[in-house]
């Protein structure tokens, strides 16, 4: 029988104890070590478990150099592109037995910095970051690099050279968007856009032009907004487009986020989706079911891109020797549902 234990903290010493063997038998057997029996492993881990007892990972990890968490940066969390990304991220990482310690930079690059302080004060083994959007000074992540600590971009990545990073291919993606629109007969075509600070607004527009420059459709500057990736920059750039006086027979938004923001100004605005114009956007959501229309979308497969990313930082943490640094790009594709079809 167990002995009671009033210990607030469970150690080796007192599994040892309890079942008459040596300190390190109980440690090998709780770190599945060949020379312990699978018989005395699992009754070690048994009374281990019946005990209460919880590794200390801060001792276990001064000795192993190793800290078992990955630093997560992401600009925004009530977002659904980025809540399926985190979702999976911490997926991924549970199944190699890594922690996840999240930070929110609530799109201020000055949070963002002092969130990779606080990544690297905790001594994490890797650190996976989706840039804010208005992310410019890239000194911290050079000092980053300097110190060799495993570093991965992923969605929202700097302009620097030999970085890791996966994103979808976004100049393909918004190519593919313009041209659906184009091939339905439109020929009004609108661009809630991003900001050319990171890559996602850079690319988006690129692939916008690229569909407007190949099927020769005149490009009208006043139909380009060029605002954040949030809802409320949705609502406030088709309010813009409004006031202009001439709203384009297509818009393209940028994000999710910016097309639901500009479904709330149309319906307060008393117009008609895709009666009155059509819209299709850059990412898609869970929540799209319950728009009416349901929205046609790009599909940036969020699983996909997390399980590349935690891939590439396992890579780089696992590794032994200096690994050249690699830039994936993951296909997106075209979801017809209520709109522009």
């Amino acid at each position: 029988m167990l002995k009671m234990n009033k210990k607030t903290q469970i150690t080796l010493q007192d599994i040892a104890v309890e079942l008459n063997v040596t300190k390190v038998t109980v440690s090998k057997a709780l770190r599945d070590h060949p020379d312990i029996s699978k018989e005395k492993t699992e009754l070690v881990k048994e009374t281990a478990r019946k005990m209460g007892y919880y590794p200390n990972f801060a001792a276990r990890n001064l000795s192993s150099k190793k800290t078992n968490t990955i630093g997560v940066i992401v600009p925004v969390i009530a977002n659904n592109f980025f809540a399926q990304v985190i979702e999976s991220i911490y997926d991924y990482a549970f199944k190699n037995d890594y922690e996840i310690i999240l930070a929110v930079s609530q799109e201020d690059s000055e949070r963002e910095r002092k969130h990779l302080e606080t990544m690297l004060s905790m001594r994490v083994d890797g650190i996976m970051i989706s840039l804010t959007e208005h992310s410019s000074n890239m000194d911290m992540f050079r000092k980053i690099k300097k110190m060799g600590v495993p570093l991965v971009f992923f969605d929202r990545v700097p302009n620097m050279k030999a970085i890791n990073s996966v994103t979808v291919d976004n100049v393909l993606g918004a190519f593919i968007a313009v041209e659906q629109a184009i091939n339905k007969g439109y020929k009004e075509i609108g661009f809630l856009a991003g900001y050319d600070d990171i890559n996602i607004g850079r690319e988006r527009m690129e692939g916008f032009n690229k569909a407007l420059e190949k099927y020769k459709i005149k490009k009208n500057n006043k139909w380009i907004i060029h605002a954040g990736y949030s809802k409320a920059d949705g609502y406030n750039g088709f309010m813009e487009l409004h006031k202009r006086g001439n709203i384009p027979e297509f818009i393209f938004a940028v994000t999710f986020p910016v097309a639901l923001g500009v479904y709330c100004a149309a319906e307060e605005l008393g117009l008609k989706i895709p009666t009155d114009f059509d819209i299709l956007c850059f990412g898609n959501s869970n929540i799209n079911k319950y728009l009416k229309p349901s929205l046609s979308c790009i599909d940036q497969d969020a699983d996909e891109l997390a399980r590349q990313s935690v891939d590439s930082i396992f890579n780089i943490i696992n590794s032994t020797a200096s690994i050249r640094a690699k830039e994936i790009k993951i296909t997106p594709k075209l979801i017809i549902r209520e709109t522009c079809i």
